[in-house]
């Protein structure tokens, strides 16, 4: 990936994140989960997906579902660069008139399914695969999916269904930034070895730097990882990412800010963009 244009897709996660921190005011957000996987939802809406303004109801589109719901800041802070929603919008996050709150709803353009009770989203995204392969059709299915959501075992009815299948035109992307709540995931439930879980189900996986655009942009190159296979890929993340003042902290899951503690986030957020800009490219 050349230089330019990592720094073009550096220079929009950081206004998504600038969103999110604006919806973490007034009422709050889950921020912390929702800055951990900017990059990498950043990368495949801008370099892989069929998907823009102007085919969300063409049924040749490809489908991206959205299963651990409470991360939809990013979603909605990367919707307004995409032109599904306006830059004003956000500022009815929260606010009974609009539908713009802590999990996605189908109102807002550009949201495929409902999500927010963990757990669901793989079934419904295998479900639209199963469909596409039935009509032959060349849709690209992705289902971004928490590390601690995998607590729910429908996640491990749906692997085995979707391996059974053969839907090697599904991808699940695991966020593993290795906290839930306010807990980290290998102290509730232990996950690992997550990998080879997941190709003992039957998966094609490959593991990521989910902030490195390089490392992403290797993962989806070559698909399906197996042929026949469904694909999932495992994306190291940190929780917080951008932020060090709350990277990793299991207190801030969930945070609201008043407006000044949200500008000097901001002005943190800007003052790390431009030492990882400068190290990264």
């Amino acid at each position: 990936m050349q230089k330019q244009r990592i720094e073009e897709l550096q220079q929009i996660t950081l206004r998504v994140r600038e969103r999110i921190i604006r919806m973490s005011v007034n009422g709050g957000s889950f921020i912390g989960a929702s800055f951990s996987c900017v990059d990498f939802i950043v990368y495949l809406y801008k370099e892989f997906l069929n998907v823009n303004k102007s085919n969300l109801n063409d049924p040749n589109r490809d489908y991206f579902f959205m299963s651990k719901g409470h991360d939809v800041p990013a979603l909605y802070g990367l919707f307004v660069e995409l032109g599904f929603l306006s830059e004003e919008r956000l500022i009815n996050h929260l606010k009974p008139e609009d539908f713009i709150y802590w999990h996605p709803n189908v109102n807002i353009p550009g949201i495929e399914f409902h999500s927010g009770s963990l757990g669901h989203l793989l079934s419904v995204a295998l479900g639209v695969a199963l469909d596409c392969k039935i009509q032959r059709a060349k849709n690209k299915i992705i289902v971004v999916l928490g590390d601690g959501e995998l607590n729910e075992g429908s996640n491990w009815e749906a692997a085995l269904v979707a391996a059974s299948k053969k839907l090697d035109n599904l991808i699940a992307v695991v966020d593993r930034n290795k906290f839930q709540a306010n807990a980290e995931t290998e102290d509730i439930i232990k996950l690992e070895p997550l990998a080879e879980k997941f190709k003992s189900f039957g998966w094609g996986v490959r593991t990521v730097n989910g902030h490195d655009f390089r490392d992403i942009k290797k993962a989806f190159t070559r698909l399906p990882i197996v042929n026949g296979r469904p694909n999932l890929v495992i994306a190291n993340t940190i929780r917080g990412k951008g932020l060090p003042s709350i990277e990793s902290r299991v207190d801030k899951w969930f945070a609201e800010f008043t407006p000044e503690e949200a500008e000097k986030l901001k002005e943190e957020l800007k003052s790390e963009a431009n030492k990882e800009m400068k190290y990264e490219v």
